[in-house]
């Protein structure tokens, strides 16, 4: 149905009274009524500071309200809903009103009942953007060729689709995965393109088939009255857009629209709104452009940045006081954003008073760095510190990735300190940890049955489920473990095929690593080789899935934790024992989570470790998206300050292991940008070579640069210039090739030379593809041009200029 009637039986359900108290009837209100309404108490307005009341009573026309962290903007938001029910300018079901998360609109609708005394039926457009559009998309999915009836697929069922089109194509899936081609399409559906819409630089995508299996996709849905989550979005846009009068007619019926996190939408949810809005022009929306930090996943800060060009004549109402955190935390948070130029800019401030400045202190090494952050918490836990006590319930650990957790996860099980992981399992609890010491646990111990079963056909060997059994019914008969039984099956040739070949394959493997641990050879190395030979690191590399690369930072984590132990035997007896004993932690238990995951969350005491460049800001982020991706791991910085309320403390370390080996590192940039009059330096003396505090640290990093004066020092920020090149040329590996702990005198050995400045044109060397010219240049990112290897995008770190190509030390 391409059009409808505005008071047909659908819009009927859906058209409650405007308030609590008004009958039906005021659909057709005279304007006395209006008036009458107007004049009602409106007790939700107390308690609002102005900015909030502002925001709340500009209701005609579009506002951006730009809510800073910890300033009231939910409160802000509900209130104005209130306003507008309660003052008779719009009933129910003529306000839209969206966010990203269920929980939030369960708590939306909630506070709006509260405030008007009583519960508020009939808001059926109060949702996330995937709830609301598949309402539209039930009504209307015939103009985009789905029945009302349709299906959504899940992400397995989507996998499964895509797997059966990439090998009908006669593509190898094992080289290009589905999951890699499920990612490009929601890609793609989240700039709402469809398969026609997409774009020539595209058209290159998963070895140049990815349109064309795109669209064939996009049929196979059609076929089957099935679409995923990118769909619902995406077939809306395309509706409005090719369906004036259905556009119209929810622009007439929706008179307010209000969205919160505006922030955090992609092109798609923009566009939508857009066409929505472009009828009664009354959109409110609610975000913080300094919180923006989903880029990876879609999201477009440029929305929120171009909110009153979209929209001329918007209001923007600034929403800055801070009921959270004291005025030194918002003082680091402020001094660290302001970095930022793609901003709208505003000041955070707060009416309390007192309040500890922001903790700062370096550690020898990421081990130190937990045992201290395990004994300050409990210190602050007793009240040691001169402070009321806090309980663990009310600290946190904020990370930015999350294989930073494994360091804090085996100190705190140590000491018998409870925690908890949020969003996402404890460290020896995820997938490609148990999976690994499934590996372990074979060699170790050969008659382990389950974990055989577990690492037989992981990575995928061609072992099915008739393979299986056919070895268990081996070891039954036999009287032995599974492994045993898969060499009886294998010498009677029970099997056939690639089952065959891929088993004889492992349990030649499983031999060899068994020998080296009986024969008392090193079992980190035994390790390391357990998990590339046996093809289970090059599974993860080989996934393209945005958690793989995780996944392989947290398999480095593992085996740089066997350090401890003598062999596997006493590292996998060590965690067996450390993980029974945490079942029994008490409810009071400190938070370790990731920095994204802790948007919107708050606590009295935050730790933030790993301040360290290339950790925080992340040299992968800086790499792929140039001086966008730097100022979305600033905003990152600002969110992990600004959850804490009472006490915040940043930390980093002076050596970390990196890729096996102990190499330097040098306190994150963002530490330049903490203001001195609100920070405590705690470092100890000598952590750089001698001296006091942070301002030695500084002079020691570089003797010939002498105007230290503090960690906010010209000479500390001139080496955090160079700082991107420390896994390059000019930063030796502390420790030597044999991984050793560094020395003082080795810990830090870095070029302080100027990192030089290209310009488009300019001709530069690269040890791997040569000499090249400079094309394009975004910050530290370069595209160049190479004679030999063609065109690569590459750290301004790892190249030079070409005449000095020869003093290079390759």
């Amino acid at each position: 149905m391409s059009s409808f009637d505005e008071y047909d039986d659908f819009d009927a359900a859906a058209r409650p009274p405007a308030a609590p108290g008004v009958p039906a009837a005021a659909a057709g209100r005279t304007p006395l009524s209006q008036m009458a309404m107007a004049a009602r108490p409106k007790p939700y307005l107390d308690g609002l500071n102005p900015a909030q009341r502002e925001a709340v009573e500009a209701l005609d026309g579009p506002v951006l309200m730009l809510a800073g962290a910890g300033t009231g903007k939910t409160k802000a938001l509900t209130a104005r809903i209130a306003h507008l029910l309660n003052t008779g300018r719009a009933r129910p079901n003529e306000i839209l009103s969206v966010t990203f998360t269920n929980k939030a609109a369960r708590e939306m609708k909630e506070r709006v009942a509260t405030l008007l005394g009583q519960t508020v039926e009939g808001m059926p457009w109060l949702g996330t953007f995937h709830a609301i559009c598949v309402k539209l998309l039930r009504r209307h999915g015939e103009l985009v060729g789905l029945k009302s009836n349709f299906t959504i697929l899940d992400t397995d069922d989507q996998i499964r689709l895509l797997k059966q089109q990439i090998r009908a194509a006669g593509i190898d899936d094992k080289r290009w995965p589905a999951r890699q081609l499920a990612n490009i399409i929601d890609s793609w559906k989240n700039h709402a393109w469809t398969p026609e819409r997409v774009p020539a630089s595209e058209a290159s995508a998963f070895n140049g088939q990815g349109p064309k299996l795109y669209a064939e996709y996009q049929a196979r849905l059609r076929a089957l009255n099935a679409c995923d989550f990118g769909d619902l979005l995406m077939h809306v846009v395309v509706i409005f857009q090719q369906n004036q009068d259905v556009l119209e007619q929810y622009q007439r019926w929706f008179k307010f629209i209000l969205v919160d996190e505006y922030q955090d939408t992609n092109v798609a949810q923009y566009m939508w709104l857009r066409l929505l809005a472009a009828g009664h022009h009354n959109i409110c929306c609610v975000g913080d452009d300094d919180q923006s930090i989903y880029g990876w996943r879609g999201a477009e800060v440029g929305n929120i940045l171009r909110f009153e060009k979209d929209f001329p004549g918007a209001t923007v109402v600034r929403l800055e006081q801070n009921y959270r955190s004291t005025a030194h935390i918002l003082a680091a948070a402020s001094g660290v954003i302001a970095g930022n130029e793609g901003r709208l800019g505003k000041q955070l401030w707060t009416a309390a008073e007192g309040g500890d400045k922001v903790r700062l202190i370096g550690h020898w090494d990421g081990e130190e760095e937990a045992r201290w952050i395990g004994e300050e918490i409990e210190a602050v836990q007793r009240g040691t510190r001169g402070k009321d006590p806090v309980s663990p319930e009310d600290m946190a650990i904020l990370v930015r990735a999350s294989h930073q957790m494994r360091a804090f996860e085996d100190r705190f099980l140590t000491i018998g300190l409870p925690y908890r992981v949020i969003g996402g399992p404890r460290f020896y609890e995820r997938l490609e940890i148990r999976d690994a010491m499934a590996y372990f646990r074979v060699v170790t111990s050969p008659d382990n049955d389950l974990a055989f079963e577990r690492i037989v056909n992981t990575p995928k060997r061609g072992i099915g489920d008739k393979a299986m059994q056919t070895m268990q019914l081996c070891a039954r008969e036999n009287g032995v473990s599974l492994t045993e039984g898969a060499r009886i099956a294998l010498a009677n040739g029970d099997l056939k095929g690639k089952a065959k070949s891929e088993l004889a394959k492992l349990m030649v493997n499983l031999d060899i690593w068994m020998s080296r641990q009986r024969d008392g050879d090193n079992h980190i190395e035994i390790a390391e080789q357990i998990l590339d030979e046996s093809g289970y690191t090059a599974m993860w590399q080989n996934d393209k899935t945005p958690e793989a690369p995780g996944r392989l930072e947290n398999l480095k984590e593992l085996v740089k934790a066997l350090e401890q132990f003598e062999n596997l035997g006493g590292f996998l007896e060590h965690v067996s024992l450390i993980m029974d004993n945490a079942a029994g932690d008490s409810d009071e238990k400190v938070s370790i989570m990731t920095l994204h995951a802790a948007k919107g969350l708050e606590f009295p005491a935050v730790f933030l470790p790993g301040w360290e460049d290339g950790l925080f800001p992340s040299q992968r982020s800086m790499d792929e998206s140039g001086l966008k991706g730097l100022e979305e791991e600033r905003r990152l910085a600002y969110v992990g300050i600004t959850r804490a309320e009472k006490l915040c403390t940043i930390s980093f370390a002076a050596n970390r292991r990196v890729f096996g080996q102990w190499q330097s590192a040098l306190p994150s940039r963002f530490i330049d940008e903490l203001p001195a009059d609100h920070v405590d330096v705690l470092t100890q003396t000598g952590l750089y070579g001698g001296g006091t505090g942070a301002g030695d640290m500084a002079s020691s990093l570089d003797q010939s640069l002498e105007d230290g004066g503090g960690y906010n020092s010209p000479g500390w920020k001139r080496l955090q210039a160079r700082s991107q090149t420390r896994h390059g040329s000019s930063t030796r590996t502390a420790g030597g090739a044999s991984g050793g702990k560094p020395s003082a005198a080795q810990s830090m050995v870095i070029n302080a030379k100027a990192l030089p400045a290209f310009a488009e044109g300019d001709r530069v060397f690269h040890k791997k593809f040569g000499y090249g010219s400079v094309m394009a240049v975004d910050g530290d990112k370069l595209d160049i041009e190479f004679e030999r290897a063609g065109s690569k995008n590459v750290v301004a770190g790892f190249i030079v200029p070409a005449d000095q190509a020869d003093d290079v030390p390759f």
